[in-house]
């Protein structure tokens, strides 16, 4: 896949993870990982440039064994911003496929 197509949605699919609950970076990456085919490290400088915006702060919670995670939560703005980016994608992806099938006809 076209690696421009994915990093102008990474940002949007990350947001995406933390509107349904806090995450920690690991969590964030296996889970694209899954999905999208996606390099090592890839999320973390998505996750600092969130904070950076100030559309996620973060916390650290122990874990029963092993050291403290960081994990990231959306803040209202992150929230309004996912909410308005995610319309607007979507409304994009439906002119390209509209587009897109006029090529079958």
């Amino acid at each position: 896949m076209n690696v421009q197509y994915k990093k102008g949605v990474l940002e949007l699919c990350v947001l995406s993870l933390l509107n349904r609950k806090d995450c920690y970076g690991y969590e964030i990456s296996e889970y694209l990982s899954k999905h999208i085919n996606i390099a090592d490290g890839t999320v973390y400088p998505i996750l600092r440039k969130l904070k950076n915006d100030g559309m996620v702060t973060t916390y650290l919670q122990e874990e029963s064994g092993g050291p403290p995670r960081k994990y990231y939560s959306l803040t209202r703005l992150g929230r309004d911003t996912y909410i308005s980016d995610k319309e607007e994608y979507l409304s994009f992806v439906k002119a390209v496929e509209a587009l897109l099938e006029e090529d079958r006809k």
